[in-house]
């Protein structure tokens, strides 16, 4: 058997680049979890008796972790499917409330913050790359599982 047949019939989650593909999301998602966990406590001031951004911030955090670890462990087309969930919807919100002055909703406070400062600007790379890298593996799952039947 050649290497480019045993490479076929070898499983896309123990190929290289496959590994290298969750690597790379799951440290995007770490980094993403980290800069919320490190600004958490500032922004739970705002709101100190409602669900605050700080909260938000540390369930951001804590769903990034999870996710991250699910794709490492995984790296399957729901993995990253939610991967493009999290990363995703936190790099649309750290752009609308960069952007557009959104007052309350409900229990949600108001986050517009029309400044950019390193960690901000850590995370929205961070969770941008994120995004799209777990959408080329949740492609890339799929045009393998289309292969292999």
């Amino acid at each position: 058997m050649s290497t480019r047949e045993a490479a076929r019939r070898k499983p896309m989650s123990r190929r290289p680049r496959d590994i290298l593909l969750r690597l790379l999301v799951a440290a995007a998602l770490v980094v993403d979890a980290v800069v919320h966990f490190d600004l958490a406590s500032g922004y739970q001031l705002g709101a100190p008796g409602g669900i605050g951004e700080g909260n938000l911030f540390r369930l951001e955090g804590a769903v990034a972790i999870l996710v991250a670890l699910y794709v490492l462990v995984r790296g399957s087309r729901p993995a990253y499917a939610a991967a493009v969930v999290v990363a995703g919807s936190a790099f649309i919100a750290v752009l609308l409330y960069r952007y557009v002055d959104i007052p309350a909703i409900g229990p949600l406070p108001s986050m517009y913050e029309p400044v950019w400062f390193f960690e901000k600007t850590l995370s929205a790379v961070a969770e941008g790359l994120g995004a799209v890298l777990a959408a080329v593996g949740y492609v890339r799952q799929r045009s393998s599982a289309r292969r292999s039947s």
